[in-house]
């Protein structure tokens, strides 16, 4: 489903026509929670970067929202894992940034743009990050992977934020929220069971029969 379609389909369910600003924000705000609902491989991203010798900080990317892994690469280009901690631990542990330096084991978010590494790197390393982010949203981008692949979701999520504002009925609004659900707990099976495991290693997925 495209901008467009989704457009027309949540005009038509609702029987209203919304200004496309509206439609905008109704659109927006149930990908926003969608996206923060379902742990989606989607979105993800990867960066590689290389720190500064005695720099112990790491800017971000702009796009950034929370931290799925943090590794730094050695001279061999062997991967070692970050442990993340709060600032203080690290202020603690390495209280002199200048004269603990070495390959970084630790990071803490330190504000919102950066983060903070220990102990300093001694060395140019390369970094790579894997992080959370939200995706260009539909309105401006006509197609992405939730609006191809499932789109129930992105619709009854839609319908739902447009209902809100439009004080409807209970018992519709019930009807709503109850598909919308439904759609949710599907994607969540793709992106959180189907998505992370292998019916080989983990069989196939069984539901109870009542």
């Amino acid at each position: 489903m495209n901008y467009e379609s989704l457009k027309t389909a949540i005009q038509s369910y609702v029987e209203n026509e919304f200004t496309t600003t509206d439609i905008n924000v109704f659109i927006t705000q149930a990908e926003q929670r969608i996206y923060n609902t379902v742990q989606i491989a989607y979105l993800r991203k990867n960066v590689t970067g290389a720190l500064t010798t005695s720099n112990q900080y790491l800017t971000l990317p702009t796009d950034w929202l929370d931290t799925f892994s943090l590794a730094v690469l050695d001279g061999s280009s062997n991967y070692s894992y970050l442990i993340n901690k709060d600032t203080n631990f690290i202020r603690e542990a390495y209280p002199a940034a200048g004269d603990n330096k070495g390959l970084p084991q630790y990071y803490a978010l330190f504000d919102d743009t950066t983060l903070i590494l220990g102990p300093t790197p001694d060395s140019g390393y390369t970094m790579e990050l894997h992080y959370y982010y939200y995706p260009e949203t539909i309105t401006t981008a006509t197609t992405t992977w939730i609006g191809d692949n499932f789109s129930s979701v992105l619709l009854y999520g839609s319908i739902l934020e447009a209902y809100t504002f439009m004080k409807g009925e209970p018992d519709m609004m019930a009807e709503y929220q109850k598909r919308y659900d439904a759609s949710l707990v599907m994607l969540k099976e793709l992106a959180e069971y189907k998505n992370r495991n292998d019916t080989y290693r983990a069989g196939q997925g069984r539901r109870a029969v009542v």
